[in-house]
Protein backbone atom coordinates (compact mmCIF):
# COMPACT_ATOMS: atom_id res chain seq x y z
CA UNK A 1 0.00 0.00 0.00
CA UNK A 2 1.55 3.43 -0.79
CA UNK A 3 1.96 5.46 1.79
CA UNK A 4 0.11 8.67 2.91
CA UNK A 5 -2.87 7.09 1.12
CA UNK A 6 -5.22 4.55 2.67
CA UNK A 7 -6.88 2.09 0.48
CA UNK A 8 -10.96 2.48 0.02
CA UNK A 9 -12.30 -0.49 -1.72
CA UNK A 10 -16.21 -1.11 -1.41
CA UNK A 11 -17.09 -4.67 -1.46
CA UNK A 12 -20.44 -6.77 -1.15
CA UNK A 13 -20.49 -10.17 0.77
CA UNK A 14 -23.29 -11.90 0.72
CA UNK A 15 -25.00 -14.96 -0.46
CA UNK A 16 -25.28 -13.54 -4.14
CA UNK A 17 -20.84 -14.21 -4.25
CA UNK A 18 -20.98 -17.51 -3.01
CA UNK A 19 -19.53 -18.79 -6.32
CA UNK A 20 -16.81 -16.55 -5.51
CA UNK A 21 -13.80 -17.61 -3.21
CA UNK A 22 -14.14 -16.29 0.27
CA UNK A 23 -11.21 -15.51 4.26
CA UNK A 24 -8.54 -13.09 5.87
CA UNK A 25 -5.12 -12.68 8.35
CA UNK A 26 -1.93 -10.51 8.93
CA UNK A 27 1.35 -9.04 10.16
CA UNK A 28 3.06 -6.93 12.38
CA UNK A 29 6.64 -5.64 14.10
CA UNK A 30 5.64 -3.77 16.94
CA UNK A 31 5.47 -5.47 21.00
CA UNK A 32 1.86 -6.71 21.37
CA UNK A 33 0.02 -5.57 24.02
CA UNK A 34 -2.27 -7.70 26.26
CA UNK A 35 -1.51 -11.46 27.43
CA UNK A 36 -0.27 -13.76 25.09
CA UNK A 37 -1.58 -16.93 26.01
CA UNK A 38 -0.26 -20.44 25.57
CA UNK A 39 -1.14 -22.44 22.61
CA UNK A 40 -4.31 -24.72 23.56
CA UNK A 41 -3.37 -28.21 21.22
CA UNK A 42 -6.39 -30.31 20.41
CA UNK A 43 -4.30 -32.34 18.75
CA UNK A 44 -2.50 -36.06 18.74
CA UNK A 45 1.26 -36.83 18.87
CA UNK A 46 2.48 -36.00 14.96
CA UNK A 47 3.05 -38.72 12.45
CA UNK A 48 -0.55 -40.51 13.52
CA UNK A 49 -1.79 -41.53 10.29
CA UNK A 50 -5.51 -41.54 11.81
CA UNK A 51 -5.81 -37.77 11.77
CA UNK A 52 -5.49 -34.44 9.78
CA UNK A 53 -5.01 -31.38 11.83
CA UNK A 54 -5.99 -28.23 11.37
CA UNK A 55 -3.73 -24.76 12.45
CA UNK A 56 -5.98 -21.96 13.20
CA UNK A 57 -6.73 -19.44 16.01
CA UNK A 58 -9.98 -19.89 17.59
CA UNK A 59 -10.52 -15.70 18.18
CA UNK A 60 -12.16 -15.16 14.76
CA UNK A 61 -15.95 -15.34 15.14
CA UNK A 62 -17.79 -16.61 12.88
CA UNK A 63 -14.95 -17.90 10.90
CA UNK A 64 -13.17 -20.20 14.22
CA UNK A 65 -14.47 -19.53 17.79
CA UNK A 66 -15.19 -21.64 21.50
CA UNK A 67 -18.02 -22.87 22.55
CA UNK A 68 -17.40 -23.70 25.87
CA UNK A 69 -14.30 -26.35 25.30
CA UNK A 70 -15.15 -26.89 21.47
CA UNK A 71 -13.73 -25.33 18.93
CA UNK A 72 -16.72 -24.12 16.31
CA UNK A 73 -16.85 -22.06 13.19
CA UNK A 74 -16.44 -22.16 9.10
CA UNK A 75 -13.48 -22.65 8.59
CA UNK A 76 -13.96 -25.82 11.25
CA UNK A 77 -16.71 -27.09 8.93
CA UNK A 78 -14.90 -26.77 5.65
CA UNK A 79 -12.19 -28.62 7.37
CA UNK A 80 -14.16 -31.40 8.60
CA UNK A 81 -14.79 -31.76 4.67
CA UNK A 82 -11.41 -31.90 4.07
CA UNK A 83 -10.58 -34.67 6.49
CA UNK A 84 -13.90 -36.57 5.45
CA UNK A 85 -12.11 -36.69 1.85
CA UNK A 86 -8.96 -37.60 3.21
CA UNK A 87 -10.25 -40.67 5.20
CA UNK A 88 -9.20 -39.10 8.48
CA UNK A 89 -10.83 -37.80 11.93
CA UNK A 90 -9.90 -33.54 12.12
CA UNK A 91 -7.80 -32.31 14.76
CA UNK A 92 -6.98 -28.72 15.74
CA UNK A 93 -4.09 -27.10 16.95
CA UNK A 94 -4.96 -23.40 18.36
CA UNK A 95 -2.55 -20.67 18.74
CA UNK A 96 -1.88 -17.29 18.12
CA UNK A 97 -2.69 -16.13 14.47
CA UNK A 98 1.26 -14.63 14.16
CA UNK A 99 2.57 -18.04 14.93
CA UNK A 100 0.54 -20.34 12.56
CA UNK A 101 2.85 -20.25 9.79
CA UNK A 102 5.78 -21.24 11.56
CA UNK A 103 3.66 -23.65 13.17
CA UNK A 104 3.16 -25.25 9.85
CA UNK A 105 6.31 -25.05 8.46
CA UNK A 106 7.54 -27.08 11.72
CA UNK A 107 4.61 -29.64 10.85
CA UNK A 108 2.69 -28.99 13.98
CA UNK A 109 -0.52 -28.87 11.76
CA UNK A 110 -1.05 -30.03 8.03
CA UNK A 111 -2.92 -26.95 6.73
CA UNK A 112 -3.79 -23.48 8.03
CA UNK A 113 -7.63 -22.58 7.81
CA UNK A 114 -7.80 -19.13 10.21
CA UNK A 115 -9.42 -16.76 7.91
CA UNK A 116 -6.18 -15.98 5.90
CA UNK A 117 -5.89 -13.37 3.57
CA UNK A 118 -3.74 -14.85 0.36
CA UNK A 119 -1.16 -11.71 0.40
CA UNK A 120 2.51 -12.21 -1.88
CA UNK A 121 4.21 -11.86 1.27
CA UNK A 122 2.76 -15.33 2.65
CA UNK A 123 2.97 -16.69 -1.18
CA UNK A 124 6.86 -16.80 -0.21
CA UNK A 125 6.13 -19.00 2.63
CA UNK A 126 3.27 -21.08 1.72
CA UNK A 127 1.16 -22.46 -1.09
CA UNK A 128 -2.67 -21.31 -0.99
CA UNK A 129 -5.89 -23.07 -1.75
CA UNK A 130 -8.19 -21.67 -4.30
CA UNK A 131 -9.80 -18.84 -2.51
CA UNK A 132 -12.99 -19.60 -0.70
CA UNK A 133 -14.10 -16.60 0.46
CA UNK A 134 -14.18 -12.83 -0.17
CA UNK A 135 -14.31 -10.32 2.89
CA UNK A 136 -13.01 -6.90 3.53
CA UNK A 137 -11.46 -4.79 6.30
CA UNK A 138 -13.35 -2.44 8.64
CA UNK A 139 -13.26 -0.21 11.41
CA UNK A 140 -14.72 0.12 14.27
CA UNK A 141 -15.02 3.41 16.41
CA UNK A 142 -16.74 5.07 19.67
CA UNK A 143 -20.44 6.03 18.58
CA UNK A 144 -20.39 8.98 19.66
CA UNK A 145 -16.77 9.69 17.79
CA UNK A 146 -17.31 11.88 14.33
CA UNK A 147 -14.02 12.66 14.15
CA UNK A 148 -13.25 9.15 12.15
CA UNK A 149 -15.49 9.13 9.31
CA UNK A 150 -13.37 7.39 6.32
CA UNK A 151 -9.89 5.53 6.25
CA UNK A 152 -8.11 8.83 5.39
CA UNK A 153 -9.06 10.12 9.06
CA UNK A 154 -7.27 8.08 10.98
CA UNK A 155 -3.91 9.68 10.47
CA UNK A 156 -3.38 11.59 13.11
CA UNK A 157 -5.03 8.05 15.59
CA UNK A 158 -3.92 5.68 17.78
CA UNK A 159 -5.42 2.41 15.41
CA UNK A 160 -5.91 -0.99 17.27
CA UNK A 161 -4.95 -3.73 14.85
CA UNK A 162 -4.68 -7.99 16.37
CA UNK A 163 -0.72 -8.69 15.33
CA UNK A 164 -0.48 -10.57 12.43
CA UNK A 165 -3.60 -10.05 10.11
CA UNK A 166 -4.14 -7.98 7.53
CA UNK A 167 -5.48 -4.73 8.87
CA UNK A 168 -1.89 -4.72 11.11
CA UNK A 169 -0.39 -5.11 7.57
CA UNK A 170 -2.10 -2.39 5.56
CA UNK A 171 -2.56 0.11 8.83
CA UNK A 172 1.40 -0.23 9.69
CA UNK A 173 2.17 0.76 6.40
CA UNK A 174 0.73 3.98 6.46
CA UNK A 175 2.89 6.92 7.80
CA UNK A 176 1.06 9.31 10.55
CA UNK A 177 -0.80 6.51 12.32
CA UNK A 178 0.54 5.25 15.21
CA UNK A 179 -0.41 1.47 15.46
CA UNK A 180 -0.98 -0.46 18.62
CA UNK A 181 -1.06 -4.30 18.23
CA UNK A 182 -3.03 -7.02 20.55
CA UNK A 183 -2.91 -10.72 20.66
CA UNK A 184 -6.73 -10.89 20.09
CA UNK A 185 -8.99 -8.94 18.52
CA UNK A 186 -11.28 -8.49 21.22
CA UNK A 187 -8.42 -6.84 23.24
CA UNK A 188 -8.38 -3.80 20.57
CA UNK A 189 -11.82 -3.26 21.19
CA UNK A 190 -11.82 -3.27 24.82
CA UNK A 191 -9.07 -0.28 24.55
CA UNK A 192 -11.01 1.48 22.46
CA UNK A 193 -13.79 1.14 24.83
CA UNK A 194 -11.55 2.38 27.31
CA UNK A 195 -10.41 5.26 25.67
CA UNK A 196 -6.77 3.67 24.95
CA UNK A 197 -7.17 3.51 21.26
CA UNK A 198 -9.36 6.01 18.41
CA UNK A 199 -10.12 3.04 16.50
CA UNK A 200 -9.37 -0.32 15.51
CA UNK A 201 -9.40 -2.19 12.15
CA UNK A 202 -10.14 -6.00 11.99
CA UNK A 203 -11.97 -8.39 9.48
CA UNK A 204 -16.52 -7.18 8.67
CA UNK A 205 -17.56 -10.34 9.96
CA UNK A 206 -15.74 -10.61 13.51
CA UNK A 207 -15.83 -6.99 13.62
CA UNK A 208 -20.09 -7.16 13.26
CA UNK A 209 -19.64 -10.12 16.17
CA UNK A 210 -18.08 -7.75 17.79
CA UNK A 211 -20.27 -4.59 18.19
CA UNK A 212 -22.74 -6.91 18.58
CA UNK A 213 -25.52 -5.74 21.26
CA UNK A 214 -23.25 -2.98 22.11
CA UNK A 215 -24.29 0.84 21.79
CA UNK A 216 -21.01 2.44 22.74
CA UNK A 217 -18.95 1.44 19.58
CA UNK A 218 -19.90 1.14 15.86
CA UNK A 219 -18.68 -0.28 12.36
CA UNK A 220 -18.36 2.70 10.03
CA UNK A 221 -20.30 1.89 6.52
CA UNK A 222 -16.71 2.58 4.42
CA UNK A 223 -14.65 -0.56 4.74
CA UNK A 224 -11.01 -0.07 4.97
CA UNK A 225 -9.59 -2.78 2.67
CA UNK A 226 -11.06 -6.06 0.63
CA UNK A 227 -9.15 -9.39 0.48
CA UNK A 228 -9.54 -13.39 -0.40
CA UNK A 229 -8.99 -16.19 2.26
CA UNK A 230 -7.77 -19.14 1.35
CA UNK A 231 -6.11 -22.52 3.13
CA UNK A 232 -2.37 -22.80 3.37
CA UNK A 233 -0.48 -26.25 2.82
CA UNK A 234 3.56 -26.32 3.19
CA UNK A 235 5.31 -25.35 -0.29
CA UNK A 236 5.10 -28.61 -2.75
CA UNK A 237 2.47 -30.02 -0.42
CA UNK A 238 0.80 -30.59 -4.08
CA UNK A 239 -1.05 -34.10 -2.80
CA UNK A 240 -2.69 -32.41 0.34
CA UNK A 241 -3.51 -29.07 -2.14
CA UNK A 242 -4.95 -30.60 -4.71
CA UNK A 243 -7.24 -32.92 -2.48
CA UNK A 244 -8.47 -29.13 -0.62
CA UNK A 245 -9.18 -27.18 -3.84
CA UNK A 246 -11.33 -30.17 -5.21
CA UNK A 247 -13.09 -30.25 -1.47
CA UNK A 248 -13.88 -26.55 -1.69
CA UNK A 249 -15.07 -27.09 -5.27
CA UNK A 250 -17.38 -29.66 -4.57
CA UNK A 251 -18.82 -27.61 -1.52
CA UNK A 252 -19.74 -25.06 -3.83
CA UNK A 253 -21.04 -27.90 -6.44
CA UNK A 254 -23.45 -29.74 -4.16
CA UNK A 255 -24.94 -26.90 -2.39
CA UNK A 256 -22.82 -27.96 1.09
CA UNK A 257 -21.34 -24.69 0.99
CA UNK A 258 -24.60 -22.30 0.64
CA UNK A 259 -25.86 -24.42 3.95
CA UNK A 260 -22.40 -23.76 6.04
CA UNK A 261 -22.76 -20.26 4.41
CA UNK A 262 -26.53 -20.01 5.93
CA UNK A 263 -25.54 -21.62 9.38
CA UNK A 264 -22.92 -18.78 10.12
CA UNK A 265 -23.60 -15.90 8.59
CA UNK A 266 -26.55 -13.33 7.80
CA UNK A 267 -27.83 -13.99 4.21
CA UNK A 268 -29.53 -11.00 3.81
CA UNK A 269 -25.96 -8.80 3.88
Amino acid sequence: MKKNKLLKVVAVIGAGVLGVSMFAGCAGSAAPQGTNDAPTTQTPPQGDNKYIVMGTNAEFEPFEYREGSEIVGFDVEISKAIAAKAGKELKIEDMEFGTLIVGLNNKQMDFIAAGMSVTEDRKTQVDFSEPYFTSKQMIIVKSDDGSIQTADDLVGKKVGVQLGTTGDLFVSGTDGVEVIQFDKAPLAVMELKNGKVDAVVIDAEPAKRLVEGQDDIKVLDVPFTEEEYAIAVRKGDTELLNLINSVIAELKENGEYDRIFKQFFDVEE
